[in-house]
């Protein structure tokens, strides 16, 4: 049974740092790209970073460029997003994702979901 189970999401101040993982498992890991999603209330879903298991390809929105940094540790069939001088517009649940079929923030490369975690950005 393929999972992506998000953690570490939580109340930060403007400023502050926090860190999400996303642990995976039911598929092989290394053949995937795994992405960072979010979506504030009433919102879209968009892609903020992702990184390619295979190479480490990275990919950013603009918006979290230079705060926020993707990582991957294949032995664990982890990826974490570091989030740096978060902002209140950073505001979301996020979601992690995986993509067989390539790297970036289309939601429709994306095979797998996992059910997200909420971060609260307070200013």
């Amino acid at each position: 049974e393929v999972q992506l189970v998000e953690s570490g999401g939580g109340l930060v101040q403007a400023g502050g740092s926090l860190r999400l993982s996303c642990a995976a498992s039911g598929f092989t890991f290394d053949d995937y790209a795994i992405g960072w999603f979010r979506q504030a209330p009433g919102k879209e879903r968009e892609g903020v970073s992702c990184i390619s298991s295979s190479d480490g390809s990275t990919y950013y929105a603009d918006s979290v460029k230079g705060r926020f940094t993707i990582s991957s540790d294949n032995a664990k069939n982890t990826v974490y997003l570091q989030m740096n001088s978060p902002k209140p517009e950073d505001t979301a649940v996020y979601y992690c994702a995986a993509a067989r079929g390539g790297l970036g923030p289309l939601l429709e490369l994306y095979d797998y979901w996992g059910q997200g975690t909420q971060v609260t950005v307070s200013s």
